[in-house]
């Protein structure tokens, strides 16, 4: 468990009202570093997933890329 009394004394001597820090705090004791972990986990996966969907994407552009650089080298021999 975060320390929660700790962390809502820091809040306040930041300038944050205490109602909020209080706020804050009872947040802060239903969250373990367990929960943090899973969290941590998701997000990860969620890149994985973005960084595999842009490589794909890169993939098929190549590919289009070196299709119409072809297209262009026939046209140029047939016209020239």
């Amino acid at each position: 468990m975060f320390d929660s009394p700790a962390i809502a004394g820091k809040l306040t001597d930041a300038g944050i009202e205490r109602a909020q820090a209080d706020g804050i705090r009872s947040a802060g004791e239903h969250f373990t570093p367990d929960h943090l972990d899973v969290r941590v986990a998701d997000v990860n996966a969620r890149i994985a997933d973005v960084l595999t969907a842009v490589s794909a994407a890169e993939t098929r552009l190549t590919w289009r890329m070196l299709g119409i650089a072809g297209l262009v080298i026939a046209a140029q021999r047939l016209l020239g």
